[in-house]
């Protein structure tokens, strides 16, 4: 096999009777590849994108006639950006990360499993009744809190409510995917054994917790960023509450990093790159990296935005443009 080679590169006359032989043996010319490694500055792959929440309710509710936990394990619609590298992706949400609406009708129970990618969940709507369980700790699944469930965690969702519960998921699924470490099983047993019941844990932010500690931050041209104690538990993700005055705007330059922002409460206008969309309660909007940011708020407003930033700075490849 290799003098096979060897004689047949040694038989080539010119570059194109040598090609399909170095590509043979897994080589490739540099100088004749078929696409460009190094470009000018980062290639916008992903879109800035906006989904509604009424739409994603809507969705939602119409399939909970047909798909139930125990086929779907997870009644959940993707957001995703149709592009990327291959320009054909169904998943990933921006590059790091895929964002959904979740549902969970009365008397249903999300499976227990556990994954490596981290996930976070912010309630758009619950009743009394609706919570998580996350490595035996049961913590409250209500409108307005966040929390997390870090990567490893066996975590589970259960409705005893009246009514149906919704939600955002945040996962960095994407990261993993391209980085390799993926490992998910489910739970040997259906329903995961409640350990625990505390008032109060660093996976979980009501707004009790949230809202009193962004009112005591001073405004910045009427803008407050409340950055979440969440690094420790989810290091490659920055996690922050926004509040935007009423006719105040947030912006942020370009960046290597991508975020997801998910609307809590209020009201604006968005434009991230070439982007431009009217927000409100539970829409998603998504800001890929190199791309300009504005989120101007027509009433008071709070965002959550998760942000893959972290993965930048630690690996020194963040830049702003």
């Amino acid at each position: 096999m290799h003098h096979d080679a060897k004689q047949q590169m040694l038989a080539a006359s010119n570059l194109d009777e040598l090609y399909p032989v170095i590509a043979a043996n897994l080589m490739t010319a540099g100088w004749h590849k078929k696409r460009r490694s190094l470009y000018p500055e980062p290639r916008a792959d992903y879109q800035p994108l906006h989904w509604r929440w009424d739409h994603g309710r809507i969705a939602l509710d119409q399939a909970g006639r047909w798909i139930g936990t125990e086929l779907a394990e997870r009644r959940n619609l993707l957001l995703y950006n149709p592009g990327g590298a291959s320009g054909d992706n169904d998943y990933d949400t921006v590059r790091t990360l895929v964002v959904a609406y979740q549902m969970i009708k009365p008397g249903e129970y999300a499976r227990s499993h556990q994954h490596t990618p981290n996930a976070m969940r912010l309630i758009l709507d619950a009743d009394e009744g609706c919570f998580t369980v996350v490595n035996g700790v049961k913590l409250p699944m209500r409108t307005g809190d966040f929390m997390l469930t870090p990567g490893g965690c066996w975590h589970s969702h259960y409705n005893e409510g009246k009514r149906n519960a919704y939600w955002i998921d945040v996962l960095d699924v994407p990261l993993v995917h391209r980085l390799g470490p993926m490992i998910f099983s489910e739970s040997p047993e259906w329903n995961q054994k409640v350990e625990s019941e505390p008032k109060e844990h660093p996976f979980y932010f009501p707004p009790t917790r949230t809202l009193p500690a962004l009112k005591a931050l001073a405004a910045s041209n009427g803008v407050k960023r409340l950055k979440l104690e969440t690094e420790t538990a989810m290091p490659p993700l920055d996690i922050g509450m926004f509040h935007i005055a009423a006719g105040s705007t947030y912006t942020a330059p370009r960046s290597t990093a991508s975020s997801i922002f998910a609307v809590i409460s209020g009201r604006g206008q968005a434009r991230i790159g070439g982007l431009s969309a009217e927000w409100t309660v539970g829409d998603v909007l998504a800001a890929p990296s190199w791309n300009a940011i504005e989120l101007g708020a027509s009433e008071d407003a709070v965002l959550l935005e998760v942000s893959d930033a972290p993965v930048f700075h630690k690996l020194g490849f963040y830049r702003e443009g």
